[in-house]
């Protein structure tokens, strides 16, 4: 099913407009500020250097004032990692690219009143610099439109 360009503009524009209208979200857990920059914006579009599909851009871009709202509230991580990873452009002088610790913090809530979803946000430190926003989405699959929260009963789970 394609996505009608015309939506999808609309959908990128509302929010690329709610994501440049702060640059930063104070976060509880952290007790400083998570920087909304150009890097996290450019991942909600692009992963391993190649642009996500159009459906999966509306998903994220949907998600993103979900996403923000959790930053806001959270008191407690439920995912980390920390890698060495190559970061920036390739040495004009051997061709390697530079390595750097990165750590991923993941916050997953349940938010929404009307139509309640679970949603990870993902946040990111290159370095010794600032945690920024990296990105949002949904937490386990969605079908028909719905999002399942639960197993068929507790005792499934």
């Amino acid at each position: 099913m394609d996505v009608d360009p015309e939506k999808f503009a609309e959908a990128k524009k509302k929010a690329l407009a709610r994501y440049e209208s702060q640059k930063s979200i104070r976060c509880p857990y952290f007790q400083t500020d998570v920087i909304l920059n150009s890097d996290g914006f450019h991942h909600l579009q692009f992963s391993a250097r190649r642009e996500r599909n159009k459906r999966e851009q509306m998903l994220k871009f949907s998600f993103l004032p979900l996403g923000l709202e959790i930053i806001k509230r959270s008191g407690t991580i439920q995912e980390y990692r920390k890698i060495l990873m190559p970061v920036g452009k390739k040495s004009i002088r051997d061709g390697f690219t530079p390595m750097k610790e990165v750590e991923f913090w993941g916050l997953v809530a349940i938010v929404g009143s009307e139509k309640p979803r679970k949603v990870r946000v993902v946040l990111r430190k290159v370095g010794t610099g600032n945690i920024t926003f990296w990105s949002v989405m949904p937490y386990g699959k969605i079908e028909n439109g719905s999002q399942r929260l639960t197993g068929q009963g507790l005792e499934d789970e």
